[in-house]
């Protein structure tokens, strides 16, 4: 299998636990309330904490490593600026998107740097697809659930707009391995400022809806996110 077809293949498998999860979101809601509650918090904690591990130890090094100071400050404060813009217009259109922007913000620029860098390293390359694919899974439930409380979207169009959404990892990816491979500056710049956008985000739209009163599992998801993106890197160090 040549090393295109390899990258289509990852990127396009790690895309679609975005439908995965959306799918699992679909299903009926679980009874008793409380434990319907509990579970939908721990998952949206679950995938903040996977967005915070993608931020500290995917974006942020891999970003940091071909810029100078000046562009680091640049790109990663950039990227927070311009994602408060775009919160500031979705809240005033009311129309809340955080989960789904995080989710594509993260996915798009792994998928870049996983064809950008496949050439170099092919156990690489299949381990951070392994990783997006954890990690859209969730973002994906929440993403779904987001969307399906705040629009009049059936679940299947939904579903159907994830599966579309999908295809923008081989995209990326195609575009990584071609454009992008040899310019790691620019791969760089593009992980920072997404860094930057997904910090903001978790600390201003997801962190927040993590909270539960007298309910203790919601920041233990939020810890078992991180611990599957360290296992990751781990393995991607191994």
């Amino acid at each position: 299998m040549s090393d295109l077809v390899q990258i289509i293949v990852l990127t396009l498998v790690a895309g679609i636990a975005m439908p995965i999860g959306a799918s699992i979101a679909a299903v009926e809601r679980i009874r008793p309330l409380w434990l319907e509650n509990e579970i939908r918090h721990s998952v949206i904690a679950f995938g903040g904490g996977a967005l915070l591990s993608a931020v500290a130890l995917v974006l942020v090094p891999e970003g940091v490593s071909h810029l100078s100071n000046l562009m680091i400050i640049i790109c990663f404060a950039g990227g927070g600026i311009v994602f408060m813009l775009l919160d500031i217009r979705l809240a005033a259109n009311d129309t809340p998107l955080s989960q789904l922007t995080a989710m594509l913000s993260d996915f798009v620029p792994e998928a870049l740097a996983l064809g950008a860098t496949f050439t170099l390293s092919k156990d690489t390359g299949l381990l951070l697809a392994g990783i997006i694919a954890l990690q859209n899974m969730p973002e994906g439930f929440n993403a779904f659930r987001e969307i399906k409380t705040s629009t009049r979207y059936s679940a299947l169009k939904i579903i159907g707009a994830f599966t579309l959404m999908a295809l923008l990892g081989p995209i990326a990816g195609i575009t990584g391995y071609f454009v992008l491979s040899d310019s790691p500056q620019i791969i760089s710049g593009i992980m920072l400022f997404a860094a930057g956008g997904i910090l903001y985000i978790i600390f201003q739209d997801i962190a927040p809806q993590t909270t539960l009163k007298k309910h203790w599992a919601p920041p233990l998801g939020a810890v078992a996110g991180f611990l599957l993106g360290v296992l990751g890197q781990a393995s991607v160090g191994a």
